[in-house]
């Protein structure tokens, strides 16, 4: 479980990161989706495109043999580029009120699971502030 609920405490628990706070510690508790940016790849693929344009226009390398290794840079970016297929990063925020936040990356898999022991979380919170001012 991410969010186990202990007498007066909340714990998270994801992989090897384990942390806890109080119950009246905890200020903001979200699941963050965050699109994946290719910016290694892009720069990579833009790199190789000007290097061979350069063999190509300025050196006198009339044999060609600048795209055998070109064609293979291009082909290794390819793979690493569309071998992981999921499209967003997603992060698991929690803000306390001494203004630290902790983030966490999850798994694209676990996202679900821990999206609804968030839920969980938040109305058991909600329920916990309405009987304390119902008292």
């Amino acid at each position: 479980m991410f969010i186990s609920l202990i007498h007066d405490q909340v714990q998270f628990c994801y992989g090897s990161k384990k942390w806890q706070y109080s119950f009246n510690e905890i200020v903001e508790l979200c699941l963050l989706k965050k699109k994946r940016t290719y910016l290694l790849e892009n720069g990579v693929f833009v790199a190789v495109t000007v290097l061979a344009y350069y063999c190509m226009i300025f050196t006198n390398l009339m044999e060609l043999y600048y795209v055998i290794p070109a064609l293979l840079c291009y082909a290794f970016l390819i793979i690493m580029r569309f071998h992981n297929n999921t499209e967003f990063d997603y992060f698991v925020i929690v803000k306390d009120i001494y203004l630290k936040e902790t983030k966490v990356k999850i798994n694209a898999q676990d996202r679900s699971a821990i999206g609804k022991q968030i839920d969980n979380y938040l109305n058991f919170e909600f329920n916990r502030i309405l009987e304390e001012t119902n008292i």
